[in-house]
């Protein structure tokens, strides 16, 4: 008995050790990062036309446009901007955007080309580029058919402080990798971002976005039409009374043979609210929020080109007409479900759909559907992946057919006789005969080993804000975002889906995001959870430390492993079954404690899990305590909150422990040792739903 107790003492010593060294690698990792961001620091005064200098300046040190094979898909963004090219279709073309590891932002601005047919990345780097930047609109060039137009888009300082945004226009040449600043007299478009752009014969046509104010965030649904042939900016003045789109950004912007469609879009609206819903009545205040808003209308852009005999500076008639609600519109609506224009159609995917629950953040649930939208029906059809069907291999009889076929079997037969001849014996024998009917052929040249790329029949991984591109009927996807509690990731993927045969969906490069960072507070709050395990389990083996014979294998310590974090239905009614059965004494002690219309625990379920899943309640407890004693929770952080939550929900924990370890006896001798709930096996083919953002 003393040896298993000195060994248990030396289990324990190594534990507290190697508790010791990792607290000691998160204080060197932390103090790594806080030096990190030290050195990277960002007033909010920082001025950022000089770090733009600085870019422009680097980048002119480029003597001429060079283009280079990378070996390495590039690195992941989100927000940047991604089309198949118009002179080439093997290419596709990749600009700008921005990646963000939870502490610092980081944009780019380099034109990368991935080569279909090779299955290369091609990195372009050029002396005249847009300076980097993301959230900005291309497209290409309509009648002008080797050309793209970009315009717009925001930088941000590396701790997104201060924020600017481009107003400049460009035109690249894919074909010459040649970038050209196109410089307008008169009118043009104010700087945005999150704007949308189409064609429409020799017209450019942009729409929507929004600007970044120190104060706000202003939503625009301005309209602006580029010229081509005549090099101007035009932004019709529309009737009052017409109706036109609200402000938005992130829309479907879509070209049609008369002009464009738009659908969908995002944008926050002012809304008022209660300023204190514990208080009842006229006491409870308002207040003014932004509500974020999900469109989901359709709108149409007729366009007019004005007479040949007109002069050139005329711009084109220009009316909006609204459409009725597609059919079939994804539900629930979503945002940042993109779309990419095919025949007469649009091809969209993911999206996100957020439910608002409290100040901190939000449940959000995220989709990987595929939707093609018929412009001229107005109505969504859902995609599925399907396998291909096998063909069956006929037999050689049936192989040859047609006169090819006929001529070359002649042609073997002539050979055969030949040989024969040749080796002297009787035509009768050539029948059985072998030859090579290759032999006088020259050897095919072996074609370029080709890489092979693993084939799925489900989508991609759920996310919104995927870039989206279609070239020679398959589909492209590149990237996107997924949130899950507080961290975000950027995909660093290409799939490729051919929309015709729909027969897989082909994964061109996947690598993991090991980019994130994250703030102070996320390794703090981290750390304290990892401390919190680990003070349960030092908990658990000093409970276990006595020797009580068999039964000490059964304490409610050890049974604690076994948690979830809610108890199916079967849970509820034993417990209902249980107390009935107590005595009126023991009922009046269960009616004290379940009755008081705090959060109850229950059995099998530890300290740390009662917490997890009882969290908002015992915070909202708080909140309404303090209001009570005069004390606004607003002066508090959203960290003692918690904490002194938790407090809370410790000591109502501790104080059912007597009541919730009989409970657990009594199932356990019910034959229920762990009690799993519905809700935890069907979290598992979620996929992505219910994360919190």
């Amino acid at each position: 008995m003393a040896k298993e107790k000195k060994s248990k003492s030396d289990s324990k010593k190594a534990k507290l050790a190697e508790k010791k060294q990792k607290q000691e690698k998160k204080a060197q990792k932390k103090e790594k990062a806080k030096s990190s961001k030290l050195d990277a620091s960002d007033a909010e005064d920082v001025d950022l036309d000089a770090v733009l200098a600085e870019y422009k300046k680097a980048q002119e040190e480029f003597v001429k446009i060079t283009e280079t094979v990378s070996e390495v898909p590039p690195k992941s963004r989100s927000s940047s901007t991604f089309l198949a090219s118009p002179s080439n279709s093997n290419q596709l073309l990749l600009f700008g955007g921005e990646t963000w590891n939870g502490a610092l932002a980081n944009f780019y601005n380099d034109l990368n080309i991935y080569y279909t047919d090779r299955d290369e990345w091609h990195c372009v780097t050029s002396p005249n580029a847009p300076l980097p930047r993301s959230g900005h609109a291309w497209c290409r060039g309509g009648n002008q058919k080797d050309s793209v137009f970009l315009f717009g888009g925001e930088f941000s300082s590396p701790k997104q402080g201060t924020f600017y945004h481009y107003n400049d226009f460009w035109r690249l040449e894919p074909s010459t990798r040649e970038w050209s600043r196109i410089d307008i007299k008169g009118k043009s478009p104010p700087a945005r971002s999150g704007h949308r752009m189409t064609y429409y014969k020799n017209y450019i046509i942009l729409f929507g976005g929004f600007q970044d104010t120190s104060n706000q965030t202003k939503y625009l649904n301005d309209l602006w039409l580029y010229d081509t042939q005549n090099y101007f900016w035009h932004s019709p003045t529309l009737p009052t009374a017409q109706l036109k789109p609200d402000a938005r950004s992130s829309f479907t912007f879509l070209p049609h043979e008369q002009g464009a469609v738009l659908f969908g879009g995002y944008s926050r609206v002012k809304a008022t609210i209660s300023a204190n819903k514990s208080a009842k009545g006229a006491s409870q205040g308002q207040r003014n929020i932004l509500k974020p808003m999900v469109h989901q209308d359709c709108f149409f852009l007729r366009i007019t080109q004005p007479p040949a005999d007109s002069a050139p500076n005329t711009p084109p008639n220009v009316r909006w007409e609204k459409r009725k609600k597609p059919t079939n519109t994804p539900n629930p609506t979503r945002a940042g479900a993109t779309m990419a224009y095919h025949k007469g159609r649009g091809i969209l995917f993911g999206g996100v759909y957020d439910v608002e629950q409290s100040e901190e953040g939000m449940d959000s649930e995220f989709f990987n559907q595929l939707y093609a939208w018929n412009i001229e029906r107005n109505r969504f059809f859902p995609l599925a992946l399907r396998k291909a069907r096998v063909q069956k291999k006929a037999p050689p009889s049936e192989q040859r057919v047609g006169r090819r076929g006929r001529a070359q079997a002649n042609e073997e037969e002539l050979l055969k006789q030949l040989a024969a001849l040749q080796a002297g014996s009787s035509v009768e024998d050539a029948d059985t005969m072998d030859i090579d009917v290759k032999a006088g052929k020259k050897p095919e040249e072996p074609e370029n080993p080709t890489r092979e790329m693993p084939v799925s029949m489900e989508l991609p991984h759920p996310r919104f804000n995927a870039q989206l591109a279609v070239q020679d009927d398959v589909l492209f996807l590149y990237g996107g975002t997924y949130e899950a509690k507080d961290r975000e990731y950027t995909f660093d993927d290409l799939y490729a889906i051919d929309l015709g045969k729909m027969d897989g969906c082909k994964q061109i490069f996947k690598r993991e995001d090991d980019t994130w960072v994250g703030s102070d507070d996320e390794d703090d709050e981290g750390e304290d959870d990892e401390d919190e395990d680990e003070d349960e389990e030092d908990e658990e083996s000093d409970l276990e430390m006595p020797d009580e014979g068999p039964e000490a294998l059964m304490s409610p310590s050890k049974r604690k492993k076994k948690q979830v974090d809610e108890v199916s239905v079967a849970d509820s009614a034993s417990t209902e079954g249980s107390s009935i059965g107590d005595d009126e004494s023991e009922a009046d002690t269960v009616a004290t404690t379940v009755d008081d219309g705090l959060p109850h625990p229950r059995p099998f379920e530890s300290l740390r899990d009662f917490f997890l899943r009882t969290s908002n309640e015992w915070q909202e407890i708080l909140m309404t305590s303090l209001r009570w004693k005069g004390i606004q929770p607003e002066s508090m952080t959203v960290k003692e909150i918690k904490a002194k939550a938790f407090e809370l929900s410790e000591e109502k924990w501790w104080d059912c422990r007597e009541e919730i370890t009989a409970l657990e006896d009594e199932q356990e001798a019910a034959g229920i040792g762990e009690v799993v709930s519905l809700a935890d096996k069907g979290e598992s083919g979620a996929g992505g739903a219910g994360r919190r953002r």
